[in-house]
């Protein structure tokens, strides 16, 4: 039998977009699928041991991503998604895949359609319109001049706005190839394909009147092919260990913060810096290292504190493990409303984080029974889910003859 030809493409803005893909594509029987992934150069690393096609393909700079979501900003202009359908375009034709499976690459609303190639769109999803989520300010200028609670009422108001404004470019992009519009709720632009897969599970965050092309993947667990560091198998018998990594989604610069306030606790504190951020000096119950295997980092913790991201609060959560997250962007708002909901752990906010109130909240979380039996039967429902055969189930449907 002919193997189908899959490809992967993720924006690589961030390195949650690139090791989701990398992890689905890691699931696939390459006796019936033949695996391509493209992605923005810089991320070679993490492709070791994959045996995947890697093609290299434009995206903007981290920092410039980083930069629009700091000023509430729309993230890609027009010209910038033009750029992307080009490109896209370029690949598909010289690749003509089966099917091709985008992570927040949202110029292949436009370049999957003109290729006339089944697209399938992994979200997280808090990004449904078929979600109800609680929406908090998130770290931008709002939330530095008013009170944090004017500023949350403030932005509710305001976001059917700028979600209207940052639908913009891709509209506009759309109605240059002759695709109708998708409105004026970021949410139908961040869910446009032909299947969508939330990366998350309904008991977190539960869909209403969900379309039968919507689905729950689960949680897609990703770590960075690394070893341990040399003083993992050395750290001190008989202390807790607490797990701190910030990902490279803007808190990173955070991280000597983290570790000081944590310096008092009698804790082991073990850190990974996602090469963004020096570490600083480092207090005597620290170790750090550039990367770690996450799900190992958080199986052998007591707590993990992160972004309040997707990726590492699945990590710590299928572990059974509560989440302290120091959330910036609207997205890390948005899963740890998930988390919070599940009383699986905490939440602060990176522009107001006092070291004595994290200092506080750990020590609540390292504490709580509760907290942790909550986290206990996240990784519970976790374990019902199998993110892999869901794809699988999912290709079989599309490509039957």
């Amino acid at each position: 039998m002919e193997r189908k030809k899959i490809l992967f493409v993720a924006e690589a803005v961030t390195l949650a977009h690139v090791g989701r893909p990398l992890a689905l594509a890691s699931t696939l029987d390459r006796q019936r699928y033949d695996v391509h992934l493209a992605c923005a150069p810089g991320y070679e690393m993490f492709f070791k041991g994959s045996q995947l096609s890697n093609w290299p393909l434009y995206s903007i700079s981290s920092a410039r991503f980083l930069a629009a979501l700091a000023a509430g900003k729309p993230v890609y202009d027009a010209a910038t998604l033009s750029r992307y359908v080009q490109d896209d375009m370029r690949l598909l034709q010289t690749l003509s895949p089966d099917v091709v499976i985008g992570d927040f690459r949202l110029s292949l609303s436009v370049s999957a359609r003109l290729a006339q190639v089944p697209y399938v769109g992994v979200i997280n999803a808090y990004w449904s319109p078929y979600v109800t989520q609680r929406y908090r300010v998130p770290a931008i200028a709002l939330a530095r001049v008013l009170p944090v609670a004017l500023a949350d009422r403030v932005f509710n108001l305001v976001r059917p706005l700028a979600f209207a404004l940052h639908s913009r470019p891709l509209n506009s992009v759309r109605r240059a190839y002759r695709l109708p519009s998708l409105g004026q709720d970021l949410r139908r632009i961040y869910t446009d394909a032909d299947h969508v897969l939330y990366a998350d599970i309904p008991e977190m965050f539960p869909a209403h009147d969900l379309p039968a092309t919507h689905s729950y993947l689960g949680p897609v667990m990703w770590s960075p092919p690394t070893g341990v560091p040399s003083w993992w198998e050395g750290l001190p018998a008989g202390r807790e260990i607490v797990y701190v990594t910030l990902g490279s989604s803007g808190q990173g610069a955070l991280l000597p913060r983290v570790l000081q306030a944590l310096a008092p606790l009698p804790v082991t504190v073990i850190a990974a810096t996602a090469g963004t951020v020096d570490a600083g000096l480092l207090p005597d119950n620290a170790r750090v290292a550039q990367y770690l295997p996450g799900e190992l980092a958080a199986q052998r913790s007591r707590l993990v504190i992160c972004n309040g991201g997707s990726p590492t609060s699945q990590q710590a959560l299928a572990a059974g493990v509560p989440v302290l997250g120091i959330a910036g962007n609207l997205d890390q708002y948005l899963n740890m409303d998930g988390v919070l909901r599940a009383g699986a752990g905490a939440l602060l906010r990176s522009d107001r984080l006092a070291e004595g109130r994290l200092r506080e909240m750990a020590l609540r979380l390292l504490s709580d029974a509760e907290v942790r039996a909550a986290a206990g039967r996240v990784a519970g429902q976790f374990r019902r889910y199998d993110a892999g055969a869901r794809l699988a189930g999912l290709l079989s449907r599309i490509l039957q003859p």
